[in-house]
């Protein structure tokens, strides 16, 4: 009686998927969906094959929390300010105001029935604050069931138990065949817990890939792990990630020593864990300069909206779209789009800086093409560095120091250089942090 009762919501599931679909969707961005991981390249390329670069923010509650009109606003604010990828919760079970319901009190499964039968007008909401983001071109990280810090009560992890593998399995089919039309959607396995029970996770994450093979698969993981760490070897783990409140630097080097493309998926949140906007800065170019192809940044109260969040914080949300860290982000955006970021590799052997690194959260990263043609540094902590000039193309380089809180620059007294070891000291000003990038010169500028 049980198997034929288990049958039958399976089948229940699969004819509503079946009679769901979802637009294809049409980036208005440069970006043309789907993304595609490549042999060799520490990043994902387009369907044109050019790199992308991640620039995310988090928005975990934003199916679960806001109206439409009131996701549409914050979706058109961070596609205005150069965001072009969003972290999503399909599912919330704590951070929103009406949680597990969304804000129209619909809840995701019928009857009270967890992961047994999905309610159409929760799922058809879900839709329309998702091709708004298919129109406005970004990538959709898409975490399916989130299992909530330690398996307890702010995630799904206990009901995913109750549920077992088949019913999980079949509810990974029904959102794998709806949002498969959604070429721009990564999905993200399950959220800040390292399940002693992976075949919960794995069951989800498979029957998305038996309904949607092509799609780009990772993992949200407990601090301090990462996607590859706990996942190594799953067929559908497709992308890496770092998730660390520790030096960003350190966990993201061991991570480009893998095979496998990553992203900084989660540090310090803007108005969480006394992050200054510096710091916002220092984890975000931390990880890019160490190989990664990009990074989400978080502000609280944002990635919670109006719900319940887990830091006191006096702020709307909406005031907080324009927020120092998110202003800082924009010119992050800015910078790293003016370049060929992809071209980089850190500097793992300091034999480029070798003088000036610093340490712990305010280590100074450098990363240079191959080639020597070009080199970035980001300096945490005001302090000047030491350069060899030499490890560059030559026979000259010229530098400039960018201001990563406005995007303003100038040029480094004295540039353009020899090729030599040579002392920088960066600008003075309201901030310690400055990006220095250098060129090689073939011939002495006049």
């Amino acid at each position: 009686m049980a198997v034929r009762l288990a049958s039958a919501l399976i089948a229940t599931i699969l004819l509503a998927a079946m009679s769901t679909g979802s637009p294809a969707c049409e980036s208005d961005s440069g970006t043309q969906f789907p993304l595609r991981v490549e042999s060799g390249k520490h990043y994902p390329t387009d369907k044109g094959g050019r790199p992308f670069f991640m620039h995310g923010d988090t928005a975990w509650s934003l199916i679960a929390d806001l109206e439409e009109e009131e996701a549409y606003l914050y979706l058109d604010d961070r596609k205005a300010r150069g965001f072009n990828t969003v972290l999503i919760n399909l599912l919330e079970h704590r951070f929103s105001r009406n949680a597990p319901a969304n804000a129209y009190s619909e809840r995701p499964f019928a009857d009270n029935g967890d992961f047994v039968v999905p309610n159409e007008a929760y799922f058809a909401h879900a839709d329309r604050i998702l091709q708004r983001a298919c129109e406005l071109g970004f990538l959709v990280l898409l975490a399916p069931a989130y299992l909530g810090y330690g398996g307890g009560g702010d995630g799904w992890y206990q009901e995913m138990a109750a549920a077992g593998a088949e019913r999980l399995e079949a509810y990974g089919r029904f959102v794998g065949r709806r949002y498969r039309h959604f070429d721009n959607i990564m999905w993200v396995n399950g959220g800040d817990y390292n399940p002693p029970d992976k075949s919960l996770v794995s069951a989800v994450a498979e029957g998305i890939r038996e309904t949607d093979p092509e799609a780009l698969q990772t993992a949200h993981n407990a601090p301090e792990t990462a996607a590859l760490d706990y996942w190594r070897g799953e067929p559908w783990l497709s992308i890496n990630n770092v998730y660390t409140y520790e030096p960003v630097h350190a966990a993201a080097l061991v991570q480009h020593a893998g095979d496998m493309p990553y992203f900084l998926i989660e540090s310090a949140y803007e108005n969480e864990h006394g992050a200054d906007t510096r710091r916002l800065r220092a984890q975000a170019y931390q990880a890019i300069l160490s190989g990664a192809f990009g990074h989400l940044f978080g502000n609280n109260p944002i990635w919670h909206f109006g719900g319940p969040g887990l830091w006191p914080v006096e702020m709307s949300w909406q005031k907080a779209l324009d927020s120092p860290g998110a202003r800082s982000m924009q010119v992050l955006h800015e910078y790293f789009s003016s370049i060929k970021w992809w071209e980089l590799e850190p500097d793992t052997g300091n034999d480029f800086l070798i003088g000036g690194q610093g340490n712990y959260h305010a280590r100074t990263m450098s990363a240079r093409t191959t080639g020597g043609s070009l080199a970035v540094v980001y300096l945490p902590n005001g302090r000047g560095i030491t350069l060899d000039l030499a490890k560059l193309a030559g026979p000259h380089v010229s530098a400039r120091w960018v201001d990563p809180s406005t995007g303003g620059s100038e040029a480094a007294p004295g540039s353009p250089f020899s090729a030599d070891v040579r002392y920088f000291e960066p600008p003075k000003g309201n901030h310690a942090d400055w990006i220095l990038e250098l060129h090689s010169l073939p011939v002495q500028s006049q």
